[in-house]
């Protein structure tokens, strides 16, 4: 969505997200991307090099396979800048098994249902996360992130910034999960709340 090889995103918690859902129709937004179930496999080195320099190695699959590059994260604007490098592939195990033969290890899975819209030059996701309902706004530049984050009704302040790996580790920690993966089986019947996550509710 921003220059070739980079990505410009800054997500908000919405609850059940009904209010967005309407006001996405209210303006027209195309729908790009009906839901669809996602599953990515995080890897990293044995000594986790990638993650200890902010880096990510992503293979996804939803209705295409894909592999991806992300490399440290600054702020451009008041969003997440990350250069971004991503290709498809056309087989999800010889993927995983070239990647584990070149020394990386699956570090974590994690899975969503995603819907994606593009609202003017905007790539809008709605989230279903094992934790909760995100909004994920991806564009050229942090202006345009804002324009569209008040068109939605979301509160600019409680954007977060991090990612919804990191949100997981936060909540790890805070509640003591001992379970490696971000699955909705992992978290089948355990209510977690905003405070949990250090969020705070946008819409």
């Amino acid at each position: 969505m921003a220059e070739k090889g980079q990505e410009i995103e800054v997500k908000f918690y919405v609850g059940d997200g009904s209010q967005v859902q309407k006001k996405l129709a209210e303006l027209g937004a195309q729908l790009i991307k009906p839901r669809q179930h996602e599953m990515n496999l995080r890897f990293d080195t044995p000594d986790m090099q990638l993650s200890r320099g902010m880096r990510a190695l992503r293979l996804r699959q939803d209705q295409d396979i894909r592999l991806t590059y992300k490399g440290p994260p600054l702020l451009e604007g008041g969003a997440r800048l990350r250069e971004e490098l991503e290709f498809s592939v056309n087989n999800f195990e010889m993927a995983k098994a070239f990647l584990e033969a070149l020394g990386f290890q699956v570090s974590v899975m994690y899975e969503k249902y995603r819907t994606t819209y593009q609202l003017f030059n905007v790539e809008v996701t709605f989230d279903e996360m094992p934790y909760g309902n995100f909004v994920e706004l991806e564009g050229p530049d942090g202006k345009s992130l804002l324009a569209v984050a008040q068109m939605l009704s979301l509160n600019w302040s409680y954007r977060c910034l991090d990612s919804y790996l990191m949100l997981f580790e936060n909540l790890r920690r805070r509640l003591g999960f001992e379970f490696r993966d971000l699955s909705f089986e992992n978290f089948a019947g355990m209510p977690i709340q905003a405070v949990d996550l250090g969020v705070t509710l946008a819409v």
